[in-house]
């Protein structure tokens, strides 16, 4: 696609190193207040295996994704956990944030080992960092490898720099409302974005997104929503930065979820583009879910 880029850069900073490439995310916590009716959703709609925790939580198992649901609050995310390759990076890593300063919490995650450590950003979004426990086993229905979160945050200013500067994520893209950021895409390997961060009214949780393997795909997962009565909830479009086709979907709780397909890959050392504050930015093709 032509890119509709902002004419002048306003970071010229290159990267070139990064104590956190290739971690990726491995799976995520959702929070909610009636659990049962989003394991049914989860399970029929995405192929989820369902199994009971000793802790009450909920394991929705797949060969490429993995979440867990905990008792909470609707719409909140419980955590999201990166998986490192080896120990030594993982360890690497920790050094680094301790030179950093950052304060480490216990892990909650039954999915990765002891050696697992958790963080707090400015806006309070857990993360976990470590080693899963064991092999993934099984088989999806379809393709969707789980890929990238997103939150919403009143304060992208300190957001976008905790990240960049504090963990080490890679600024690939970032959406500019006149001299205010309204949204930035950060990336711990080769793909796009695994994280991103929104301006809007309320800081909480944007959505999560499975990156397919071709837009056959995303045919084939529209057709097994639709079989099921769930309505696309935005898209088909195709996103300016990350240059993917996608829809969304909703779960019972309204959390959003996006199937993706051909997402831009960037080499470490790629430099930043800075793109206007439009609908067409974020959906060449039409309409845009515009956070603010």
């Amino acid at each position: 696609m032509e890119y509709a880029l902002l004419p002048a850069a306003r970071e010229t900073e290159m990267t070139r190193t990064s104590p956190l490439w290739d971690a990726t995310l491995h799976h995520l916590c959702i929070d909610s207040v009636r659990p049962l009716p989003m394991l049914e959703f989860y399970r029929d709609g995405f192929g989820y295996r369902p199994e009971r925790l000793a802790d009450g939580q909920w394991l929705l198992a797949g060969r490429e994704r993995r979440l867990l649901l905990a008792q909470g609050p609707a719409n909140h995310l419980g955590f999201a956990a990166f998986r490192f390759p080896d120990r030594p990076r993982l360890e690497a890593y920790r050094a680094h944030l301790r030179q950093q300063g950052v304060n480490f919490h216990p892990s909650p995650t039954p999915l990765f080992g002891e050696e697992a450590f958790v963080l707090a950003d400015p806006d309070g979004n857990l993360l976990a960092f470590g080693l899963p426990k064991g092999s993934d086993g099984g088989s999806d229905p379809l393709p969707g490898r789980l890929q990238h979160f997103v939150v919403a945050s009143t304060e992208l200013p300190a957001m976008v720099a905790f990240y960049r500067r504090t963990l080490g994520f890679v600024l690939s893209d970032e959406v500019w409302d006149g001299q205010q950021r309204s949204a930035a895409f950060l990336r711990s390997d080769a793909e796009h974005h695994s994280f991103a961060v929104f301006r809007a009214a309320k800081a909480g949780f944007d959505h999560h997104a499975c990156e397919v393997t071709s837009w056959n795909d995303l045919r084939d997962w529209a057709d097994r929503f639709a079989n099921q009565r769930v309505p696309l909830w935005w898209g088909p479009g195709r996103h300016g930065p990350g240059d993917n086709l996608f829809f969304m979907v909703q779960d019972p709780d309204g959390n959003k979820i996006e199937l993706s397909a051909e997402l831009e890959r960037m080499p470490i050392d790629q430099p930043a583009r800075n793109w206007p504050h439009e609908q067409h930015t974020l959906n060449y093709w039409g309409q845009a879910w515009m956070r603010s």
